[in-house]
C-alpha cells in the first residue's frame, strides 16, 4: 500500500535553534501510526509543519503523492487532511450539530453565499446527524458544545476533524487529561472513526499507543530515531535510552496507574 503522507529531509528552525533536524517519515495509507517521544522533542512542530501552520525551513511533504510543503493550511484541509489540537478548538457558543455542520459544507460543495438557508441543506443535515451518531453526541445535538463535558468536547472536535471527509487525521495527544474511563472511551471511538483512513497521532500515554498504532515512529530533539511495529519499538534499545532507561513496558504501566489514582492533568495536553 502506498504513502498517503511523506516527509523528506524535512527541517525547522526558529532563528539559529533547529528544531525539526532532517525529518524522513512514511504513512502508509489506512495505517494508525503514533509519533511519541520526550516533552520538547518537537511533536507538535511537527503537527503545525504537516498541517501548513508553521513554514518548512528545508525539506518537503507530500499528501498522497502531490506535494503539500507550501500550501496553506485551508488548502491543505482541502486535500483531506484535518487535524486536531491539544487544546480543544471548538466553536463554544455553537451548538453541537452547528458545530459539525459547520465543518462538513465545503466538502458538500458549499461556498459563501447569503441566499442559502442553512436549515434547507439535506444533505449537510444527513452528514451532520451520521457523525454525531458515529461520534455518539446525537443526544447532545442542540447542546451549545461549551457545555458538554470534556470528554464529550474532544469527541466533538474530532467529528469535527472528520466531518470535511478528511482521509488523513492527525491528533494531537487526543486523551490528554482524561480519566482512565474516559481514555478507553476515546481509544474506542478513535478506532472506530479512523477505520478505513489514515490516522497519525501523538500520544504521551503508552496504553493508547500500543492499543492504537500499527507503528511507531520516535521522535527526539527533532529527529526519528526509530520506526517499527509495537514489539519492535519495545525491544529497541535507542527508544529505552531516549526514555532515561524506563523501557516503554514501565512507562505504560506508570502511566495507567497515574491515571487510575490522581487527579486528571491539566486540560490541553502537555508540551511537545
Amino acid at each position: 500500500m502506498g504513502a498517503a503522507l511523506k516527509l523528506s529531509q524535512v527541517r525547522k528552525s526558529f532563528g539559529n535553534t533547529e528544531i525539526i533536524c532532517g525529518v524522513d517519515l512514511e504513512v502508509r495509507a489506512g495505517e494508525r501510526h503514533a509519533i511519541i517521544g520526550p516533552n520538547g522533542a518537537g511533536k507538535s512542530t511537527l503537527f503545525n509543519l504537516i498541517s501548513g501552520r508553521f513554514p518548512v525551513s528545508s525539506g518537503r511533504i507530500d499528501l498522497h503523492g502531490e506535494e503539500i510543503t507550501r500550501l496553506r493550511p485551508f488548502e491543505i484541509n482541502r486535500r483531506r487532511l484535518a487535524r486536531s489540537f491539544q487544546i480543544t478548538n471548538i466553536f463554544q457558543r455553537l451548538s453541537v450539530f452547528e458545530n459539525i455542520r459547520c465543518a462538513a459544507l465545503y466538502s458538500l460543495g458549499y461556498r459563501y453565499s447569503f441566499w442559502h438557508q442553512l436549515a434547507k441543506l439535506r444533505d449537510a443535515e444527513e452528514r451532520s446527524d451520521d457523525i454525531l451518531r458515529q461520534i455518539g453526541l446525537r443526544s447532545r445535538r442542540d447542546t451549545v458544545a461549551g457545555l458538554l463535558t470534556y470528554a464529550e468536547q474532544r469527541a466533538l472536535e474530532i467529528g469535527v476533524t472528520i466531518a470535511g471527509d478528511a482521509n488523513v487525521i492527525l491528533l494531537d495527544e487526543p486523551t490528554a487529561g482524561m480519566s482512565r474511563s474516559e481514555t478507553e472511551q476515546a481509544v474506542e471511538l478513535i478506532l472506530r472513526i479512523t477505520e478505513g483512513r489514515t490516522l497519525v497521532t501523538v500520544e504521551h500515554d503508552m496504553s493508547v499507543v500500543f492499543g492504537l498504532a500499527d507503528r511507531i515512529s520516535v521522535l527526539v530533539y527533532g529527529e526519528i530515531i526509530a520506526t517499527g511495529t509495537p514489539e519492535e519499538i519495545r525491544g529497541n534499545a535507542a527508544v529505552r535510552e531516549a526514555y532515561l532507561g524506563t523501557t516503554l513496558d514501565e512507562m505504560g504501566e506508570v502511566v495507567a496507574a497515574s491515571v487510575d489514582t490522581a487527579e486528571p492533568a491539566p486540560r490541553g495536553g502537555g508540551n511537545g
